[in-house]
């Protein structure tokens, strides 16, 4: 008796900024795929939430990054033409921190990934920033690399765009339906996955389920780190109010300063400037169905902190 050909070439577990990428891709590439997703397209539980996502090519975390976001970019118009989607904004970016910082400091990495790979950019003072784009107001001690190319993406307009072209080359995908485990042949390798509704066959099988792997794949367990991040909108009083948006030239911005990490969006889909911070500190938690989204007054001074040191003056009434 001949073996039973499994369902699809690939089944991909967690459609979110990752997977639906993968979907898209696969399909694309003449697979037959399924995604499933235990919520729905672009959820709120997911690390795409949020309106926007900062893209770069001026990358502080290292130089090795920088031909793979050259192609990101590609891949991102490619989209964007299959699609009729606007997806990704160019406002450019400011990476800065104050001259002098010791120890690690993201303004001199990030000059580094851009001299190693002939990026177009400019080094300015933080008084040269604040000429240049009324809405900052850096202090002057600052220093910042300035590229042109950094800019927003529409995160959660990227997901249902990669789903809906997945689809349209021919992908399956399904929501809201939960993986609740999977297991290999050992002869055949053939991939079976059990949802809370039925169960499929592929050959290969793709997880991004993002902070709920060890679900799904509990030797990882260990490995995988859940971490509350939080983002606040902030307005902005200004005599143009105009400067804090892409139009008006306001660039994305990483900004370090002695003890801290922030990051931050001129006005996109939502009235005020997004700011956050990275690793606030006592935000690990057990599993992600454990996170208290309730909204307290430490996370409010998110953006209080660091608004004096990027624009002329803001405050959390968003």
């Amino acid at each position: 008796m001949g073996r039973t050909e499994p369902q699809y070439d690939a089944i991909v577990v967690g459609v979110g900024g990752m997977g639906s990428a993968a979907l898209y891709h696969l399909a694309k590439r003449g697979s037959k795929v399924l995604g499933l997703e235990q919520y729905s397209i672009a959820h709120h539980n997911g690390s795409s939430h949020g309106i926007s996502r900062i893209i770069r090519l001026a990358y502080h975390e290292d130089p090795a990054y920088v031909p793979l976001l050259k192609r990101a970019y590609e891949l991102w118009r490619e989209l964007e033409q299959e699609t009729k989607q606007d997806l990704l904004c160019i406002t450019g970016s400011i990476d800065t921190a104050r001259g002098d910082l010791q120890g690690y400091n993201g303004f001199k990495k990030s000059l580094q990934s851009a001299q190693e790979h002939n990026l177009e950019h400019e080094i300015l003072t933080g008084d040269e920033v604040n000429a240049r784009f009324p809405g900052y107001s850096l202090p002057s001690n600052f220093m910042a690399v300035y590229q042109p190319e950094g800019g927003i993406l529409a995160s959660e307009l990227c997901i249902a765009a990669h789903i809906k072209a997945a689809q349209s080359h021919g992908a399956h995908f399904h929501a809201p339906e939960k993986v609740e485990t999977w297991k290999v042949d050992d002869v055949t390798g053939v991939v079976t996955v059990f949802t809370d509704q039925r169960q499929y066959t592929a050959r290969k099988l793709v997880l991004t389920a993002g902070s709920w792997m060890p679900d799904i794949m509990p030797e990882l367990q260990s490995a995988v780190v859940v971490e509350r991040q939080v983002i606040g909108w902030f307005s902005v009083k200004h005599p143009d109010p105009d400067c804090c948006t892409p139009s008006g030239k306001f660039p994305v911005f990483l900004l370090q300063d002695e003890t801290d990490y922030w990051y931050g969006f001129p006005q996109f889909g939502h009235n005020g400037l997004k700011i956050g911070k990275f690793h606030r500190g006592n935000n690990i938690i057990a599993h992600p169905k454990d996170l208290d989204r309730t909204v307290s007054l430490d996370d409010e001074q998110v953006g209080n902190l660091v608004i004096p040191q990027v624009c002329m003056q803001g405050d959390n009434d968003v």
